[in-house]
């Protein structure tokens, strides 16, 4: 038997760049067991996917010789965001006390350079900014030296490192220099503000990634912290953690409810909007749903925990929305591959820059060698790079959780804008998934009740809206409890059923009933035609020899219907109808809606070729249904949306699940892929002509024409800012109107 894979998410610690997510790619990827890592740069975190016998321990154990360390999924967000705020207050506090000690040593570098007793004052200093404020560039360059890799600290350490070195030597020794009638320079300058400016991008950056996560911190919000439940008659308050399946729980009016469950006792209305998006609070009663999160209005209910914990749809949507920001667009993998080899690859260039102007740069060779080259591994910014796709992505995300709309990853919300047509399902998609019976006739000599007990006992096992609604209009007729035998679903056709006695019976399409040539009575044919010009769906029960009863269920489409097919027109969007209904009904909604394709009648493996036959023609197309019924239309279309308030079984199988049944959320969620895709093009163009641009200028390739060389602390500012510019435009989709 195969052994399950487990995926888990963890936070990491110590990533400096993107060079260092690749690290982490790479050390956990060769570990017997993982079977798939993906490092995400923007959330300093990795999700994996490993068999059971990999343990934390092991992973962390992997990863700590470099420097990174894993945080354990069990702490809770809010100590996650604890530790990202500690973290950051460090960075905050490393800089401030960087940029002190600069200043003098700015001062001195710039006014007094020819005062020797400056060069002394700016030693002591140099030496606390590089080795006590920046140390953390050191280690991890030499953690990363040891087990050969290279990473941004890397470039860091190099250029710093090198320019207080030299420094040091013409503090100490200026008469190398001086007697061979030349100048000893120092750099004391160059260094500290390089390593200032660093860690107030640094700093700058962690602010502004901790802002793509926001909409994380919202849903989380959403969560109450406490619950009051019933034991023995008394209340008590207790930690949500704390609670288990079965506990009773007193929720108070203006109270958010803490966990799923079904109310037992009590009448109020609930607003589900910050779920659902629908604006109208929904009235509960006993046995009506609870969704943790929701907020209970003016009335106290108890009820009883069916789902805690991870398994509440509140959990599962936030897990959700964690996982999505976490994957990686097929544009990053590329990204990834150049990020791997851009440290080695820079260090490479600095050499050959060293060398170029060591030997071409005259009587001043020497120390513009050095110049040049450090300022070559300062302006390099894989960071940049590293950020690029992430950190759209993630805001992209959650401006659709904060939307209602649940993107499964990355890859999804990447290709979701190029979808060209659109095929729905009728019930519940584009009608209001509310069925009522309209209209119900019984055929001469049946004995009602009694049959009326099977059919109600027969649609009670079945989930469909069309079922419920026969079951509401049957439910107040005081029924008999009937036994069921053999019961069995055929979807896209009916149901069966047999009773203690033997008899069989028959719940389902017109279509169906005719395919196996059960019999329908005269009185019934004009009547179903008449029903269906009123684009009522009808539904037959009956025996083996014929049609029993027949029932007229009518579902009205969506206020929003008509206004959110025009805005898809509007985006030169094909529209389709598929649905096992007649054909009718069918038409009727296709007609008012002003949807020109249809089809009727059709089972979920015709939803399937349909799909495929628009595939073969060129066409990208997306499937919007209720992620049950039409899974294998779903899985076979090039984008599948859910559309409803959110099953378990919707999250699981559609790409996309939108949590509000208002059609216009298609719209939202196409723009919101449109801009999230520009965002990203936008950060990689700039990162890549950054580097493009600044390493060559950083090499002095303009001064053979103009005479002009980079200062390495104008390098170490672009350096800083060039990231921090790439995750401020990534922050502009959160201002996009959807």
């Amino acid at each position: 038997m195969a052994k399950k894979n487990i995926k888990q998410t963890f936070p990491v610690e110590g990533m400096s760049c993107a060079a260092c997510a690749s690290s982490v790619e790479s050390i956990l990827g060769q570990l017997d067991g993982i079977k798939e890592v993906s490092v995400n740069f923007a959330s300093n975190s990795v999700q994996i996917t490993h068999l059971p016998q990999v343990t934390f321990p092991k992973m962390q154990e992997a990863l700590q010789p470099m420097g990174f360390h894993l945080i354990q999924e069990e702490e809770s967000i809010e100590v996650q965001q604890e530790k990202q705020l500690k973290r950051l207050h460090k960075i905050r506090n490393k800089t401030i006390g960087s940029a002190l000690l600069t200043f003098p040593v700015f001062v001195i570098g710039m006014f007094f350079m020819d005062w020797v007793p400056g060069r002394w004052i700016s030693l002591v200093l140099s030496s606390g900014v590089l080795f006590y404020f920046g140390q953390h560039f050191f280690v991890n360059a030499f953690q990363q030296a040891r087990h050969a890799k290279a990473n941004m600290d890397t470039l860091v350490a190099l250029s710093t490192g090198i320019a207080f070195l030299f420094s040091l030597f013409n503090t100490v020794y200026p008469e190398f220099w001086t007697n061979q009638g030349k100048v000893a320079h120092v750099y004391y300058e160059a260094a500290t503000v390089i390593i200032t400016f660093i860690s107030l991008g640094k700093w700058l950056e962690e602010k502004a990634k901790s802002n793509t996560s926001t909409a994380i911190q919202k849903l989380i919000g959403l969560q109450a912290k406490t619950a009051r439940i019933i034991v023995d008659g008394q209340e008590k308050e207790i930690a949500i953690e704390r609670l288990k399946k079965g506990d009773r729980i007193l929720v108070k009016p203006g109270k958010k409810i803490p966990v799923d469950g079904i109310v037992a006792k009590g009448h109020s209305y609930v607003d589900e909007s910050m779920m659902n998006g629908e604006p109208v609070p929904i009235e509960k009663t006993e046995n009506s749903r609870l969704m943790a999160g929701t907020l209970n209005q003016n009335g106290s209910l108890e009820f009883v925990a069916e789902k805690v914990g991870k398994e509440t749809l509140l959990a599962q949507i936030i897990e959700k929305v964690k996982e999505a920001q976490g994957s990686k667009a097929p544009v990053q993998k590329t990204v990834d591959k150049i990020a791997g080899i851009f440290v080695p690859t820079i260090i490479g260039i600095s050499i050959i820059t060293f060398i170029i102007w060591f030997f071409a740069g005259g009587e001043n060779g020497f120390s513009q060698a050095l110049l040049t080259s450090i300022t070559v591994l300062i302006i390099a910014c894989p960071c940049a790079l590293g950020l690029a796709t992430p950190t759209a992505i993630m805001v992209g995300m959650g401006k659709g959780a904060e939307n209602h709309i649940l993107i499964k990853d990355a890859e999804s919300l990447e290709r979701i804008h190029e979808v060209d047509t659109i095929v729905l399902d009728k019930t519940g998609t584009i009608t209001k998934g509310n069925p009522t019976v309209q209209e119900f006739l019984w055929g001469d000599g049946i004995e009602t009740a009694y049959h009326a007990s099977i059919l109600f006992a027969m649609e009670s096992k079945s989930e469909h809206p069309l079922a419920q609604a026969i079951v509401k209009n049957l439910s107040a007729k005081n029924l008999k409890t009937v036994e069921l035998n053999g019961f069995k679903n055929h979807t896209g056709k009916g149901l069966e059923a047999k009773i203690a006695n033997g008899e069989q019976y028959f719940v389902g399409t017109p279509l169906w009933m005719k395919q196996m040539n059960i019999q329908l009575p005269e009185k019934f044919g004009e009547t179903v035609q008449n029903w269906q010009k009123k684009a009522q769906t009808i539904v037959f029960f009956a025996n083996k020899e014929q049609v029993l009863a027949i029932i007229g269920i009518s579902d009205p489409i969506k206020d929003e219907a008509q206004e959110a097919f025009e805005l898809l027109r509007k985006k030169n969007i094909d529209l389709h109808i598929l649905s096992g209904d007649n054909e009718h009904t069918v038409k009727a909604v296709a007609e008012e809606c002003n949807i020109p394709h249809y089809k009727a009648a059709v089972l979920p493996s015709d939803k399937s070729d349909y799909i495929q036959n628009l595939q073969d023609q060129g066409k990208t197309v997306a499937m919007i249904g209720d992620g049950i019924n039409d899974s294998q239309a779903l899985a076979k279309a090039d984008i599948s949306i859910a559309m409803g308030k959110g099953s378990d079984i919707a999250m699981e199988t559609a790409q996309m699940t939108l949590m509000t049944s208002n059609l216009k959320t298609i719209s939202k969620a196409i723009k919101l892929s449109s801009a999230t895709v520009k965002g990203v093009k936008q950060n990689l163009f700039w990162a890549f002509l950054y580097n493009l641009i600044g390493i060559p200028i950083a090499a002095g390739i303009f001064y053979p024409i103009n005479g002009f060389l980079l200062d390495p602390m104008i390098a170490g500012a672009a350096m800083a800012f060039s990231s921090v510019s790439v995750v401020l435009n990534s922050l502009r989709l959160k201002t996009i109107k959807l």
